[in-house]
Order: structure tokens, then C-alpha cells, then sequence
């Protein structure tokens, strides 16, 4: 059970985000153009949505070594060298996604402090601020993941996890 967790969560969660913003504008869409109506629910929720899209997506890409890089450079070494370098990478992405943690929550307290809420939909600005702690929290154990693979690649002499190429 926690492999298929482990596998498919950021793909559930993504799918769920997307389908929400794609209905959501659709109505609204359909509400504006035939009824020559609108609300304001409905553009937070897609705002929101692709919010959290966003962050997951992200974690996501981390996982699969999807993520925008320059990798000119692994083209011209070998395979420990690739593996140190993406060590590097994964250690500096772990050490700006902690700080990033820890400062998101101080935005989480002063709204929860103040008890701010959404203009359109009434609702506590908390859920929506936890997008950004909860899209590095993920990130990170995307990361510390990232992070035993690539040890135990490197110690085994096994080339690197270089994952998906969008274009090759």
C-alpha cells in the first residue's frame, strides 16, 4: 500500500487539482457567456487550484528528476561524477526547501492570527497559504528520497537516476 502511495499520491492530487480548475472554468465560462452572470467563488477556486497544481506538480517533478536544469555539463562526464553532481543539486534544493518551509509558516501564523479569509468563498486564507509549505514539505521528502537513491547509486558504482527527457 505505501508503494503505490509512494508512487501515484502527487499523480492523484494533481489529477484532482486539475480536474477541479478545468470544471470550475468551464462553468464559469458557460455561466458568463449563455447567463451573462459570474462569481467571485468561482475565480478563487481556479486561482487556488492551479495553486496548489503548482506545488504538488512540483514535488512531483522533483521525484521523477523532471525539473528544469542545465545539464550540458552531465554530457561530458561520467557516471560518478553525474551522481556527485546531482548529490550537490539535491542538497542545495533540500537546503533552500527547508528555509522555504520555515518561512512560509510565518505567513501560515499572521493569517491565522488575524483569521483572514477569501473574499469570494469565506474561507480561511489558511488552506490556501499551506499550499506553499505543503508543496516544499513535499519536495523535501521527494528529496531526502532523491538523496538515498543517489548514495546508494554512487556507492555502488550503478550510473545515476537521470529521469525522463522532454527533449532529446
Amino acid at each position: 500500500m505505501l508503494e503505490i502511495l509512494n508512487r501515484n499520491a502527487e499523480r492523484w492530487a494533481l489529477l484532482l487539482f486539475y480536474t477541479l480548475l478545468v470544471v470550475t472554468m468551464a462553468v464559469e465560462v458557460i455561466r458568463r457567456e449563455v447567463f451573462h452572470f459570474s462569481s467571485i467563488w468561482g475565480e478563487e477556486i481556479v486561482r487556488y487550484a492551479f495553486i496548489y497544481l503548482v506545488w504538488i506538480g512540483a514535488a512531483s517533478a522533483v521525484r521523477e528528476r523532471a525539473h528544469i536544469r542545465i545539464d550540458v555539463l552531465f554530457n561530458y562526464v561520467g557516471a560518478r561524477t553525474k551522481a556527485a553532481l546531482y548529490l550537490f543539486g539535491d542538497l542545495v534544493m533540500l537546503g533552500v526547501a527547508c528555509l522555504a518551509v520555515w518561512w512560509s509558516f510565518e505567513t501560515l501564523a499572521v493569517s491565522w492570527k488575524f483569521d483572514s479569509v477569501s473574499h469570494g468563498l469565506r474561507v480561511s486564507m489558511v488552506w490556501f497559504l499551506a499550499a506553499v509549505p505543503i508543496g516544499f514539505a513535499l519536495m523535501i521528502f521527494r528529496l531526502v528520497q532523491s538523496l538515498i537513491r543517489d548514495a546508494r547509486d554512487l556507492a555502488q558504482g550503478r550510473p545515476p537516476f537521470e529521469g525522463e527527457r522532454l527533449f532529446d
